[in-house]
């Protein structure tokens, strides 16, 4: 990229988003991508969304979908765009509103020759897999990723990173066997619709990444998902006591997240740990913001 397009592409304004899916209660994980992810964005000056997936319907509740706001509140962020609530999401935020957009691009996937194909597994060899006809009920759709493809980006935490994309993800879904978009292509969408700049994952979710930049370069007019148009910060894990990743799908009975912890200073002071600033125990969040801006100046 020349001197000149890069300076371009650093005056474009920042647009960021929370990405939630409420699948089960936001855990410590989650609290501290929002808050890191809004400490980058009104740094810049920026915009945010409060973007919620909930295309897995069997998972979603309403305990869920409402606790999604309060830690947003409770830790005293703000956004610019997006549900004030779980009615007002439900009504004109849902992402089963967008169906027709995910299931346009769809189509243009199935019609690049050999790109997409039915699959359909098998019920006596777990590792059997047979490829069946697109229009077959009950198949998903996944798309060949050639074998030795790599993906590339330069990462504002990571450095320059290099994503073995066909052995990391190899052939993923872009429609489930119900028949609705799968997260890797729907989640392209949104960010495309909302026109976003920048982009904040954990590290486990790398891999996703370089699956749906590769994905958007199959299609033109999915091409502004793109390194050259977002920048993507990938942040550390948080582990429980055990070592073990913090996950929705892990919690305990009775277990309702990150509420728990009773003061948002916990979340704080994880970020701050993540990012190396010289916060005390118990500092505000202002206090945190006022540390990264200086940092980050």
């Amino acid at each position: 990229m020349t001197n000149e397009k890069q300076e371009t592409e650093n005056q474009k304004p920042i647009v960021g988003r929370l990405a939630p899916t409420p699948s089960g209660y936001l855990h410590l994980g989650n609290a501290v991508n929002f808050v890191l992810t809004w400490l980058l964005v009104r740094q810049a000056g920026g915009t945010m969304h409060l973007r919620i997936d909930d295309l897995d319907r069997a998972r979603l509740r309403r305990p869920y979908l409402s606790t999604i706001f309060r830690v947003i509140d409770w830790l005293g962020l703000d956004y610019d765009h997006g549900p004030s609530g779980p009615d007002d999401f439900l009504q004109h935020y849902s992402q089963l509103l967008h169906l027709p957009e995910y299931n346009r691009l769809l189509r243009r996937l199935a019609q690049q020759p050999g790109l997409v194909y039915g699959s359909a597994r098998s019920r006596t060899a777990e590792a059997a897999q047979a490829v069946v006809p697109l229009a077959t009920p009950g198949a998903a759709w996944r798309v060949r990723v050639p074998a030795g493809t790599t993906v590339g980006l330069a990462d504002g935490w990571q450095g320059a990173v290099q994503v073995a994309l066909a052995a990391e993800m190899p052939d993923f879904v872009v429609r489930k066997k119900d028949g609705v978009a799968a997260y890797q292509l729907a989640s392209v969408a949104d960010d495309l619709r909302l026109g976003t700049t920048l982009i904040v994952r954990g590290l486990d979710l790398l891999p996703s990444t370089a699956a749906q930049l590769w994905l958007a370069a199959q299609l033109a007019e999915t091409r502004g998902f793109s390194p050259e148009h977002i920048r993507f910060y990938h942040h550390s894990l948080l582990t429980d006591a055990a070592g073990h990743k913090l996950s929705k799908t892990t919690q305990a009975a009775g277990d309702r997240g990150i509420l728990e912890a009773g003061q948002p200073t916990v979340v704080y002071a994880a970020v701050a740990r993540l990012l190396g600033l010289p916060i005390a125990a118990g500092a505000s969040l202002a206090t945190l913001q006022a540390v990264f801006a200086q940092e980050q100046g």
